[in-house]
């Protein structure tokens, strides 16, 4: 006669596993407590991680607009004075290298000098411009220039 012994479980076969590590959730009290994840807050943080980053990708092209607007704006103010200066009257032969002052006449003309703004005393007689340099391939260095030009 043979003897099967039965064991007697008392949990139900559906609720028991052969692989309890695969589970979703803690199958004894020692194990490690399994949070499911909020997908929606994990979304709204990579969501607001994205957003941060571009908008300070986009700070920083707006930067390098401005960069590039204020460069063309140098250049534009460039060529504006140095047409006055090659249209304007002068009694020398500019020198590159040394400084000169671009003055507006009361008659609308220009003209260069070697004589600072400050140099003229209290009755200067034209229309303070720009302070200028001659470069040595003949094109001009603004130093300054006045709110006028």
């Amino acid at each position: 006669m043979e003897t099967e012994i039965k064991n007697n479980n008392p949990i139900h076969p559906d609720k028991i596993t052969e692989t309890p590590h695969l589970l979703p959730y803690a199958h004894h009290v020692g194990s490690a407590i399994i949070k499911p994840l909020d997908k929606g807050k994990t979304k709204g943080v990579a969501m607001k991680a994205m957003y941060q980053q571009t908008e300070q990708q986009l700070h920083q092209i707006k930067e390098q607009v401005e960069t590039l607007i204020k460069q063309a704006q140098a250049i534009h103010d460039r060529i504006s004075i140095s047409e006055k200066i090659y249209k304007a009257d002068c009694g020398f032969k500019p020198v590159p290298g040394y400084v000169y002052y671009l003055y507006q006449k009361k008659d609308q003309t220009w003209t260069i000098s070697m004589v600072a703004p400050l140099e003229w005393g209290r009755n200067i007689p034209y229309t303070y411009l720009a302070k200028v340099e001659l470069l040595a391939d003949h094109t001009w260095k603004i130093h300054e220039k006045s709110d006028d030009i």
